[in-house]
């Protein structure tokens, strides 16, 4: 415990100006929250003004979220403190030295997963400029999803180098893993316990202190950093095999010819005392930017462990396994595509998809590694014709996405669905059939959307995740 920490923190006083580092997802939501309490006087939210992202700095100075999609709540509360003169955006990170306090909420995707060599970069920039303009006695908070060891090792080195400040001694260090889900951002932060781990008592304590008024339900855990870096990784690691354990069930289902469905209420069905049956729903993939990278974080953060790992010999994990399940699912969807077309005398070279849904979530514009963009790869590849829907999703890197459902469907010899948002639960067969103009359309359904029997008795040829009872139908003429 570092007395000299104590006496500076306690010298400081209470947190009352506070920084956030990455306008996303993560930082929006956690930025308002913090200017709303009365707690601390205002927050900055930093945003570089770059030609991707800059434009985010005037929307949310005026009150309003870059942040598409539903979020009960968000353009409320960010007009609210901005009114209030409690939040500013601004690209000058010179002010981090007004701070006493400052989290990093930015993307830690992985450059290779196959070398459990992560991509850094965004978060390396963003330690620096932390470090460049800190000051004695302030806190520094690590909330992206990170390999476990880094607040000890690589944030620390990198602030202690920039700064000259002594990370324990001059200023406090914790980790505090965001875990939040696109469409509930605000209620997650205020509902869910909040895992806190400083790098010593003095900066679990200074952490708690941060994150305590912005809690409703929600309860502060504290711990080590390490053990926060294992416990967000490992949530959302566990969370990866739960949908790879129920995605390998449907496609088993398929095989046997069941409906997955059916097993999956069954299963659910046995509850009572030491019973725990936490099963998910399958799926056409698993999108987002931490189920798809943090495995790969937690299996690092062995390889950099202390101790040597005692496990199975020759064994693969069964978390990165768990992870080659969901990222077969978009294959299998193209395998049901085509199965589909071949029904009705057709190759996928040459015919029209509608596909609908990019985002990896319903009723998000959420597109960040979505299941979607690995089954366009190769639909293309093989010579289909694709269009993409989404009522969401604005843009996305050399995808045309129409916001208009008629046009993408006309002339399709396929509609096929990624995602679930809630437009698509009313899909009526008749439309479609007079969009397409054909006889015997085909539809895949991922998310289990659309009634199979109301679609195959109007001609459709039917194909879903786990439907094993339906995907081999007769086909009505």
């Amino acid at each position: 415990m570092s007395e000299k920490l104590e006496n500076i923190l306690k010298e400081k006083g209470p947190i009352k100006k506070i920084g956030v580092i990455g306008m996303g997802y993560v930082g929006i939501p956690a930025a308002a929250l913090f200017a709303d309490s009365d707690k601390f006087d205002r927050v900055l939210g930093f945003q570089r003004n770059s030609a991707t992202s800059g434009y985010k700095i005037d929307m949310l100075n005026s009150g309003e979220s870059p942040l598409k999609g539903e979020e009960p709540g968000l353009d409320d509360l960010l007009k609210k403190v901005v009114d209030a003169g409690k939040f500013e955006c601004t690209p000058d990170f010179s002010r981090i030295a007004e701070l006493d306090a400052i989290t990093l909420a930015i993307q830690t995707p992985f450059a290779d997963p196959k070398s459990l060599s992560p991509d850094f970069g965004a978060l390396k920039e963003g330690i620096r400029n932390v470090g460049r303009y800190m000051r004695p006695g302030i806190l520094v908070v690590l909330e992206s999803t990170i390999t476990p060891g880094t607040t000890e090792g690589m944030a620390r080195e990198i602030l202690e180098e920039e700064s000259g400040l002594k990370a324990g001694k001059d200023f406090a260090l914790a980790h505090a893993p965001e875990r939040v889900m696109v469409g509930r951002l605000l209620r997650n932060i205020r509902e869910h316990d909040r895992i806190v781990g400083g790098i010593d008592q003095p900066s679990t304590d200074r952490a708690v202190e941060l994150y305590t008024p912005v809690l409703t339900k929600g309860r502060v855990i504290p711990m080590t950093a390490t053990a926060a870096e294992v416990t967000k990784t490992a949530e959302n690691t566990f969370r990866d095999l739960q949908i790879a354990a129920a995605n390998q069930l449907a496609l088993y289902c398929e095989a046997m010819g069941i409906n997955v469905y059916d097993v999956r209420a069954g299963i659910d069905s046995l509850k009572g005392e030491g019973i725990t049956r936490a099963i998910l729903w399958p799926g056409a993939g698993v999108g987002g930017h931490c189920l798809t990278k943090d495995t790969y974080h937690l299996e690092r953060g062995v390889k950099l462990g202390t101790e040597a790992l005692d496990y199975p010999q020759d064994a693969e994990s069964i978390y990165v396994l768990a992870r080659r399940v969901n990222d077969f699912m978009p294959v299998h969807m193209y395998n049901l595509t085509v199965a589909a077309l071949e029904r009705i005398g057709k190759g996928i070279k040459g015919s029209k998809i509608a596909m609908l849904g990019w985002a990896f979530i319903n009723d998000s514009d959420d597109a960040r590694n979505p299941p979607s963009e690995p089954y366009r790869d190769m639909a293309l590849e093989a010579g289909a014709d694709l269009m993409v829907h989404d009522p969401h999703v604005l843009d996305y890197p050399d995808v045309d996405i129409s916001k208009d459902l008629n046009e993408v469907i006309k002339d399709a010899d396929a509609v096929v669905i990624f995602t679930g948002h809630k437009e698509y639960f009313s899909l009526k067969p008749e439309n479609i059939k007079k969009l397409t103009g054909r006889m015997n359309t085909v539809i895949i359904d991922g998310r289990n959307v659309i009634d199979p029997n109301t679609f195959i008795d109007a001609g459709f040829v039917y194909k879903g995740i786990g439907r094993g009872d339906k995907n081999s139908h007769d086909i009505r003429k």
